[in-house]
């Protein structure tokens, strides 16, 4: 069985199908032969048995009016049904020159007694015959005939080479219509390697075929759709990136190059006072700072959804509790305060507490230093809910449906360091937890970000 099963499975598509359509059919006239048989031979047994009950009747009625011992019963003619009459005492006449006919058997004896009027009977004596008992005055007459099944022996070897004849033409009508019916798989096939060959993505397949055909081939082309905006996405990522990078790489390559003109002219201490240069200085941090912050971004952006880390059921109170605590160092001038509560979420921890420190950090970029940044954590009926507000300008309308892009920043943060990455690295990790990020003005008059994450059983 194990030999058969691989050799079906390296056989081609085509062969399979030639295979089950020829099997299909030697079934079909397999059964359709047996059906047939059957009916044909009960056919010929009813026409049979109806026959014997009319000669019966005939030779029943002659016997009543000569009688049993004077019915004339005329010499056997070579072929055909054979008769008998059996008298009161049980003897029998037969024609001259008939084939002996297997003895009265004892139901056929209750027919002669009266306890009957007829009897229906095979018999296997020699070859095998089909007898019909008719009670006839004191006694009873029989007419018999020979089974024959030459007719269905004969009707079978027909059916036999019909059937031979119809598996040799469904094996040919079936690797055609295999032929004609993979035609399409074949052209998709050779679509799909010029597409694996020149690396161009821009050519749909032709939608051609029906049914299963065609739903492939539009998955394929969903697929290549898919690819296309993946590449484009690929693309707008490093145009956005390069676009990012040349503000602040601009900034510290002017710095860096006053500094280095005015140490080769040797007046770098009267040109720069302590005072500037450490501004200058301060600057310089600050820029390569904000480098390192946009270098990490990009690459938790082209990251995308790829990450190592497991998912586990975690407390979201840690979560944020850690966040707040990293929030603190990197901005010390700016305070913060946490309301939180217990709430149990399952997700990658490392990812949800770069999303709230993102969010902690927008919220730090415009509070006033006398205002802090508030953090609450609550459960609020299946979910968890996460929401970071401050008391700055807050986020006009118009920004509001663009806040989560790439690299969007609105017109009044185009002076304050960012990259505009953080939020969309926030509505990515959420939405990768099953979650929904939505922007609001809190009751300060700032930006009020809430979060809302599937809650879990602890």
């Amino acid at each position: 069985m194990s030999r058969l099963t691989r050799w079906w499975r390296r056989q081609s598509l085509r062969t399979r199908l030639t295979v089950i359509a020829a099997t299909a059919i030697a079934v079909s006239v397999f059964v359709a032969f047996q059906v047939a048989s059957e009916l044909m031979d009960r056919k010929l047994r009813d026409t049979a048995e109806e026959q014997l009950r009319a000669d019966s009747h005939v030779l029943a009625t002659n016997a009543e009016r000569a009688g049993l011992a004077r019915v004339e019963l005329p010499p056997y003619p070579g072929s055909g049904r054979l008769v008998r009459v059996i008298l009161p005492d049980g003897s029998t006449r037969t024609p001259a020159g008939q084939p002996t006919l297997p003895p009265v058997s004892e139901h056929a004896g209750r027919v002669v007694r009266g306890a009957s009027t007829d009897l229906l009977e095979s018999t296997d004596w020699d070859e095998g015959y089909r007898v019909y008992t008719l009670r006839a005055g004191d006694g009873a007459v029989q007419v018999a005939d020979l089974a024959d099944d030459s007719p269905i022996n004969q009707f079978g070897f027909g059916m036999l080479l019909i059937g031979l004849l119809c598996v040799v033409g469904g094996a040919l009508v079936g690797r055609t219509v295999a032929r004609a019916g993979l035609a399409p798989i074949d052209r998709l096939a050779a679509a799909a390697a010029r597409v694996a060959h020149t690396r161009v993505l821009d050519a749909d397949i032709p939608d051609e075929g029906g049914g299963e055909i065609r739903r492939l081939i539009q998955s394929i082309n969903e697929m290549l759709a898919a690819l296309r905006d993946s590449r484009q996405a690929q693309r707008l990522l490093a145009e956005d990136a390069a676009h990012e990078l040349k503000t602040p790489l601009t900034s510290l390559r002017l710095n860096i190059e006053l500094l280095v003109r005015l140490d080769r002219r040797g007046t770098l201490d009267s040109a720069l006072p302590a005072e500037s240069r450490t501004r200058l200085l301060n600057d310089l941090g600050a820029q390569v700072a904000e480098l390192s912050t946009l270098a990490a971004e990009l690459t938790e952006v082209a990251r995308g959804d790829v990450s190592d880390e497991s998912t586990e059921l975690l407390d979201l109170a840690d979560v944020v509790v850690a966040a707040t605590t990293r929030a603190r160092s990197r901005m010390p001038d700016i305070a913060v305060t946490l309301d939180v509560t217990s709430v149990w979420v399952s997700g990658r921890p490392a990812a949800l507490q770069r999303a709230v420190l993102n969010l902690i950090d927008n919220a730090g970029k415009w509070s006033p230093a006398d205002q802090p940044v508030q953090v609450r954590l609550r459960a609020e009926g299946a979910s968890a809910v996460i929401e970071v507000d401050d008391a700055g300008p807050g986020i006009t309308e118009v920004d509001v449906p663009r806040v989560f892009d790439r690299f969007y920043r609105a017109d009044s943060a185009r002076g304050l360091p960012g990259s505009g990455l953080g939020l969309s690295i926030v509505q990515r990790v959420v939405d990768a937890h099953g979650g929904r990020a939505a922007v609001g003005r809190s009751a300060r008059g700032g930006a009020l970000l809430r979060v809302d994450l599937p809650a879990a059983a602890r």
